[in-house]
């Protein structure tokens, strides 16, 4: 073999970070060191990895086709490395959620995966779908919790769970008094929304459509707590997952709107790269996660 896993590890950071002192920092190592590796690799070979773009690099075409390999590669060799140090240790998982989901499912399920995985090393990163769909993209997550869907070649969707939004308001809101809304209703309401590349924007758009040009939206806002506060306050109504309304619902601090005619159901889904090693780690955690 004429390559090194360290040249690999090198590869693969500085086709992260497109730069080699970031690379270097990440892999704590010297950057001239890092260049080194990075330079080893590519003459060996009589390569060319990456295109200089400025002050930073880019994956060349045959950088961007090996990438998933190296990525692999490196992935089964932690597995290994794992095996040979524990035989129960699965190493590394990095998780992406979107908001509802990592606020109010996520969280649970890494805590039961710690306590049946000693020795475990995972790491949560809470953002909205299209976020998380550029990192699982650009292989810094392992797996992605999404609410939205999202279309890209590279990553491959599979279906998780059901859930579904609901309309809701403040208790004092006149709307609280009407057993169910009319579109009538929904258009002279003020509303208070998630920001565009958000699953819940997403299905929110998709429940109103026909109407959606036609609602006076009076805040957006990036935090489904933040939305919550708003609502509370008497500033409008709002759209967002069950999840994240039970408890309010039950302390009557936010009331529940039917919208009988309009439909707010959507799916979670799992997101992850078609090309990417599927290591011990990631399949506990679907495992767990498709658990009853």
């Amino acid at each position: 073999m004429r390559h090194t896993l360290r040249q690999l590890e090198v590869f693969v950071e500085v086709a992260r970070e497109a730069s080699v002192s970031r690379a270097a920092h990440t892999l704590a190592m010297s950057q001239s060191a890092a260049s080194s590796a990075l330079l080893e690799l590519e003459r060996q070979f009589d390569v060319r990895l990456f295109d200089r773009i400025g002050n930073r690099l880019q994956l060349s075409a045959l950088g961007r086709s090996i990438r998933p390999r190296a990525e692999a590669a490196l992935e089964h060799a932690r597995d290994l490395d794992s095996a040979l140090q524990r035989q129960d240790d699965v190493g590394r998982l990095r998780v992406g959620a979107t908001l509802t989901i990592g606020n109010y499912l996520a969280v649970p399920l890494l805590a039961r995966f710690i306590r049946e995985n000693p020795g475990a090393n995972p790491a949560l990163v809470i953002a909205n779908t299209e976020e998380i769909a550029r990192l699982v993209a650009n292989f810094e997550l392992d797996i992605g919790l999404i609410e939205g869907e999202v279309e890209h070649p590279d990553l491959e969707l599979t279906a998780w769970r059901d859930d579904q939004l609901v309309v809701f308001c403040a208790p004092g809101d006149r709307l609280a008094r009407k057993r169910a809304l009319t579109d009538d209703d929904l258009r002279r309401a003020s509303w208070i929304v998630r920001e565009q590349g958000s699953g819940t924007r997403q299905a929110f758009d998709r429940a109103m459509q026909g109407l959606r040009s036609q609602l006076h939206i009076t805040l957006t806002l990036q935090q489904t707590e933040a939305i919550k506060g708003a609502v509370e306050a008497g500033l409008g109504i709002s759209c967002v997952s069950r999840l994240a309304l039970e408890e309010s619902f039950k302390r009557g601090t936010l009331h529940p709107c039917r919208v009988p005619h309009r439909d707010f159901r959507r799916q979670f889904f799992f997101l992850q790269h078609r090309q990417k090693f599927r290591s011990q780690a990631v399949e506990r955690w679907l495992t767990l996660c498709r658990a009853p």
